[in-house]
């Protein structure tokens, strides 16, 4: 175990997550209402079944820029993830402190919109199952997030026993939907392929980058372990672990998802299904076991949100622990060790947004915030610390270094302009926060405008 690293979060957060609590965590993340959304859009974006394609290259792109999070977070299993990463790597007294705050500046705006936009999800998956109105689909979105910050307003003990038990309902919901799928295939709808676009044409690429954008989306949440690094024991063997056994695992559920669904309706219908898997399950079993699946796929739901909330809590945590951000966000509760004020105007900025905002274009806004800073960012960062502490220093190393990195930072470069517009308010956020950075550096006498001298 890296000892300076993994030694500094005892006297704050308690290592009490073990493989199956981070392994449960990362899955259940990973597989919300997103993939239950998105497959028809994948299907219309690659005009066919063919769009498996993009579910496959989804988990490429997961599996590489898995191996940076593995490697980094393995190497500093700190609460914060991308912020420890970001810091260390471009320098902490220097370049690292305009990476890490362009990160938590993304983060503080970002995160609320994420749980926001899955407890928006919820409540429109939810009016299958009971018709509502508007005003009260936005009270169920509120009212998720309510529930979600009275779920982890505890010990993070008692919550791995939670995620347990909501992975094994996220799993065998899963393989009912594949094995119902598997039971009524029918092979003419499965490989029903249409002639246009032609493999490898312009037009084929173009519907791929759609369609990745919205695969990579339901995909997103393989490095939420590295946010709870100081809360895993055994981290230099446990971060690694789970997040390509979660990769593995959700890449296989996702794929055999696609392929029974196709199987069972016509590409051209599911394209167009509002609630895909309640028009499958329904086909196949009638419409109370639609309404059984549909109640299921909310539960899915309700457990990403409760994995992605518990991961972005500690974010401004470790931010505000080395005064990068308010101070007030450092607080731990004083019996139960988490940082509970972080949680509270997480979950209440969430709140407001799930009543004020609709979720329209928000994966690929949330790609295009996210490419840049944090994933690419990540890449290039490695590199940096490799050259800069050597091999040694990283208890876990990829294979075939720094191949993973190129084929990662190319992907997501890829998607960045794919998600057109939204490239664009990217670049300006992230101008924005430079702009805000610069300020708050001169008034504060910080990096680039300190007139002290550190070594890193």
């Amino acid at each position: 175990m890296n000892t300076v690293n993994s030694q500094i979060e005892i006297k704050t957060l308690q290592r009490n997550l073990g493989f199956k609590e981070s392994l449960a965590l990362n899955m259940i993340d990973m597989v919300g209402i997103g993939p239950f959304i998105v497959l028809p859009m994948v299907i219309q974006s690659m005009n066919g079944p063919q769009a498996i394609i993009a579910w496959i290259a989804g988990a490429l792109l997961a599996f590489v820029d898995g191996c940076i999070w593995a490697e980094l977070g393995a190497a500093m299993p700190k609460a914060g993830g991308s912020y420890e990463f970001l810091k260390e790597s471009y320098g902490k007294f220097s370049f690292g402190k305009i990476m890490s705050f362009l990160f938590i500046w993304q983060t503080v705006f970002q995160a609320p919109l994420v749980i926001a936009s899955g407890s928006i999800g919820f409540s429109q998956y939810f009016s299958y199952v009971m018709p509502v109105s508007l005003i009260q689909q936005k009270m169920i979105a509120g009212g998720i997030v309510i529930l979600i910050f009275l779920l982890l307003y505890r010990n993070i003990k008692d919550i791995g026993k939670i995620s347990l038990v909501l992975w094994i309902t996220v799993i065998g919901t899963m393989a009912w939907l594949i094995f119902g799928g598997i039971t009524h295939f029918n092979s003419t709808y499965a490989f029903d392929i249409p002639s246009e676009p032609s493999v490898f044409s312009s037009l084929f690429f173009a519907g791929l980058g759609h369609a990745m954008l919205k695969t990579v989306y339901s995909y997103l949440g393989y490095y939420n372990v590295c946010h709870l690094g100081g809360e895993i024991s055994e981290p230099e063997n446990i971060i690694p672990k789970s997040i390509f056994y979660s990769i593995a695992g959700i890449a296989l559920l996702y794929c055999a998802l696609h392929i029974s669904i196709i199987g069972v309706i016509p590409w051209q219908q599911a394209a167009q299904s509002q609630f895909i898997v309640s028009t499958f399950v329904q086909s196949i079993y009638g419409s109370t076991a639609a309404y059984i699946a549909t109640i299921l796929v909310l539960i899915i739901a309700f457990s990403s949100l409760f994995a992605v909330t518990l991961g972005y809590s500690r974010i401004p945590y470790a931010a505000a622990k080395d005064g990068v951000f308010f101070k007030v966000f450092a607080k731990l509760h004083p019996t139960k060790h988490f940082p509970h004020i972080s949680l509270i105007i997480l979950c209440s900025v969430a709140f407001l947004f799930s009543l004020l905002f609709r979720m329209s274009e928000i994966i690929s806004a949330i790609v295009a915030m996210r490419a840049l800073v944090q994933f690419i960012g990540g890449g290039v960062g490695l590199v940096l610390l490799r050259k800069k502490n050597g091999a040694s220093f990283f208890p876990w190393k990829m294979k075939l270094y720094p191949l993973p990195i190129i084929i990662a930072i190319a992907i997501w470069l890829f998607l960045f302009i794919s998600t057109g517009i939204f490239a664009l308010y990217g670049i300006g956020f992230i101008t924005l926060g430079l702009i805000i950075y610069g300020i708050r550096a001169y008034s504060l006498s910080d990096f680039p405008f300190s007139v002290k001298t550190y070594h890193e």
